[in-house]
């Protein structure tokens, strides 16, 4: 038995010697190793690493709107409940349907706090902005934790490695989702953990159950987690576990289908399908996000950290699931896993440092440059990588061509519309998504012309959509169409 596997059967953290002072007492279980104060710099190198990383995030998001490059309704969904909640309505997003009460689909109320904000300054850009932020703000904790383990070259590297990491940068392409506000809570109930503050852990992680209605399940995890490393936090731990749990339980079961317009849960039949065959995660693709989540990431040291006991509920309902989307490394699954994993590698390396096998010592010495290696060779194909082309800082004209064309439609309209019109129209009229209007004749429609598509074609469609309405052609610029309804029949 080496010295780590000796460790990890005791329950307790090893010191980390330091050249010159020799090995430090042993810290209490759970806790990091004990250190002397780091000088002033040292201790702002995590809100400085945070404020590099907004940046980017911030700038990225706003470049890639400022073309029009949105990518998903997700945005103008999430911009829809936060406007109806910041002028103090129900949270309705007419994207998902007329009237429909965003709560029955997702329970995200931890979105009102972004409605000062957007009462403010409404637009889809607070929304990108505050999702910059929230990410930045998660590399605190994991770049904090790294350097009290590591020191602060070896935590620096795992930190900036954490920020410019795939499944944070996947994330911020994918334009907003109420996820944003898991990462950092996940991040710093993750690093109280690691620092025996067992109930600073229970105060981040509990709020978890107002960001989505799967994150109870990690809270609970967090919980199982303190169990595992205290044995005098055994009250705390417990609570947290059965609040987790029974926190999803009455939102699954009672809140989502009283705000359900048909009185359930709608994405149950992602789990058990629609009553036809369904697919199930192939093993190589199971495979193959795993490693992604662990190879680069961890070098697959993370998996000697017990924190990765935070990362199963996710991994669970995405692998369980018969929707195929959930199962890679595409779009913002994978963000909320991103601290578990670089925090379990924070909590890996110092017992690997102290192996009594050479090659470990040896692979845990060089492993946080090499993370932070593979993190920059990936971002070369990864959206922050965009920064460096000329490209992205010129605004295509189309872009500009179709905003003009938009901003002929006046506030307060009623518009239905396809992906890149719905950003530039949220925070003003009211927006359906096109072919879901269930009977409403909108005043405009305002679509995308895909593939040499023409304004005529488009038109004709929308008179299909609407036999009891008469459309004109309002405009067509940018590959964007807008019709105007002049009659009805």
């Amino acid at each position: 038995m080496d010295t780590a596997t000796a460790t990890a059967a005791s329950g307790s953290t090893p010191s980390v010697p330091v050249a010159g002072t020799g090995p430090a007492p042993a810290p209490a279980p759970g806790r990091l190793p004990a250190r002397s104060a780091a000088p002033l710099g040292p201790r702002l190198l995590p809100y400085w690493t945070a404020a590099v990383f907004f940046v980017l995030f911030a700038t990225v998001s706003a470049l890639r709107f400022r073309s029009m490059a949105t990518s998903s309704w997700d945005l103008g969904i999430f911009e829809q409940a936060i406007r109806a909640y910041a002028h103090l309505r129900a949270p309705v997003a007419d994207l998902k349907g007329p009237g429909t009460n965003i709560l029955g689909d997702h329970f995200s109320p931890v979105l009102v706090l972004l409605a000062p904000l957007y009462r403010v300054f409404p637009g889809a850009l607070t929304l990108l902005f505050a999702q910059a932020f929230l990410f930045a703000l998660s590399t605190v904790p994991v770049t904090r934790a790294a350097t009290r383990f590591l020191g602060p070259g070896r935590g620096l590297a795992v930190g900036v490695a954490y920020g410019l990491s795939w499944g944070l940068q996947k994330a911020v392409d994918f334009d907003f989702h109420e996820i944003a506000f898991a990462v950092p809570l996940i991040a710093f109930a993750l690093e109280a953990v690691l620092r025996g503050r067992w109930t600073a852990a229970v105060c981040w992680a509990a709020p978890l159950v107002l960001v989505k209605e799967d994150l109870g399940v990690t809270a609970a995890a967090i919980g199982a987690l303190i169990l595992v490393r205290a044995r005098r936090a055994v009250p705390l731990a417990v609570g947290l576990v059965v609040f987790g749990l029974a926190a999803t339980a009455v939102t699954l079961g009672v809140i989502i289908p009283g705000f359900n317009g048909s009185g359930s849960y709608d994405y149950w039949n992602k789990l058990s399908g629609d009553g036809g065959p369904a697919p199930r995660i192939p093993l190589d693709t199971a495979v193959r996000t795993l490693l992604w989540l662990l190879l680069p990431t961890t070098g697959l040291l993370a998996l000697r950290s017990p924190l990765l006991l935070a990362a199963l509920p996710t991994l669970g309902w995405r692998f369980v699931s018969h929707e195929p989307h959930y199962w890679g490394v595409d779009w913002h699954y994978n963000a909320v896993l991103m601290p578990v994993v670089f925090l379990a590698l924070a909590d890996a390396l110092p017992r690997a440092l102290v192996s009594a096998r050479p090659w470990l010592r040896s692979y845990a010495h060089h492993l946080p440059a090499a993370a932070l290696a593979a993190a920059l060779a990936l971002t070369t194909t990864l959206p922050l990588a965009r920064l460096t082309e000329a490209g992205t800082y010129r605004k295509p004209p189309s872009a500009t061509a179709a905003e003009h064309l938009l901003e002929r439609i006046p506030d307060g309209a009623t518009v239905e519309a396809d992906i890149r019109p719905i950003s530039r129209l949220t925070d003003r009229t009211r927006v359906f998504w096109i072919g879901d209007t269930r009977g409403i004749a909108p005043d405009y429609v305002a679509v995308e012309l895909h593939d040499g598509r023409k304004p005529e074609q488009a038109l004709d469609d929308a008179r299909k959509r609407h036999p009891k309405a008469v459309y004109g052609l309002l405009g067509a610029a940018g590959d964007v169409a807008v019709f105007q309804r002049i009659g009805r029949l």
